[in-house]
């Protein structure tokens, strides 16, 4: 375990927390290749819920089998390893103690058209089957945000008074917002500091273009250089209670590898926590996601 001066410093950003939840965020941020280094690569495994099986997981074959996603989470080092409720069932036994866990609670699907989820797991689940942490999406924008918040204020509450961690995913859609918009960094840093401000001790969001959404933000970022990926998620990370929270940021959808690297590259060089990566690495093949979560590491660790 590396219980490093990083290490202690980040978990006493979180002051009201008790020794349990915080022993549960030191179980994620000492474990692989890249503990005690306060860089985290995660690998989140839920897109069988939001794509469905074949979009998911035909490109990779293997990655049908869960047991196929705790051992690549293992065998590259990772941080930790998130995935709802069957998923992790399906491996709690062959890989218990092996790797940190994240029971993502809530999840949706591609023919819904509200712009909501439902809960599909509990905390009771995540301590039955050992996890570090539990995960939830909130969609700030939609028309269903104010219930989703609520919704994981009682949940993040539970987690909290079992020692439990919580992660939430914080992706803006609905409401006013444009396509653009979604992706904005006046709206990407909301969301973010939202996020923190609901509690989350390990925020997800999307990295951010330079493009502002909101009339009304637009002049508060005049004059601010946004040129740069790694300027964008500086700010980021400003918003996360300047960097008193943890930050990842997603992968998206599939992309080649030279454009993961260079997402890798600006957060360390914005001061990101790191990636949590899914459909980039598991649809590969193993051997091809292995060579890519290895660069990603050495990426966070200063070597590449």
């Amino acid at each position: 375990m590396s219980f490093t001066p990083i290490v202690k410093s980040i978990l006493a950003n979180y002051e009201s927390d008790n020794p349990g939840t915080k022993a549960n965020l030191a179980r994620i941020l000492t474990q692989g290749r890249l503990g005690g280094t306060g860089k985290l690569v995660i690998l989140p495994v839920d897109q069988g819920f939001e794509h469905g099986p074949a979009r998911s997981f035909a490109p990779n074959p293997p990655a049908y089998d869960p047991h196929y996603h705790y051992q690549l989470a293992i065998d590259a080092g990772l941080s930790a390893y998130a995935a709802p409720l069957g998923m992790l069932e399906a491996g709690a036994d062959t890989f218990a103690g092996q790797i940190p866990t994240i029971l993502k609670l809530n999840s949706s699907n591609s023919w819904a058209t509200s712009i909501d989820q439902a809960v599909t797991g509990s905390v009771d689940d995540a301590l039955r089957l050992g996890c570090s942490a539990i995960g939830f999406t909130i969609y700030p924008g939609s028309d269903n945000i104010f219930e989703q918040l609520e919704e994981f204020r009682e949940l993040s509450a539970e987690a909290k008074s079992v020692g439990i961690a919580s992660v939430l995913w914080s992706y803006p859609r609905g409401g006013k917002l444009s396509k653009a918009g979604e992706l904005a960094l006046d709206v990407g840093a909301y969301a973010a500091h939202m996020a923190a401000l609901a509690g989350a001790h390990i925020i997800k969001v999307k990295l951010p273009t330079d493009h502002i959404e909101q009339d009304d933000a637009k002049k508060a970022y005049e004059g601010g250089d946004w040129s740069t990926q790694a300027k964008r998620v500086a700010h980021v990370m400003q918003s996360s209670f300047n960097g008193r929270r943890i930050v990842v940021f997603s992968g998206g959808a599939a992309k080649g590898a030279d454009a993961v690297y260079e997402d890798a590259v600006a957060i360390r060089d914005g001061g990101g926590n790191g990636s949590i990566i899914g459909r980039n690495s598991f649809q590969r093949s193993r051997e091809d996601a292995l060579a890519l979560l290895d660069r990603i590491v050495r990426i966070y660790r200063n070597e590449a």
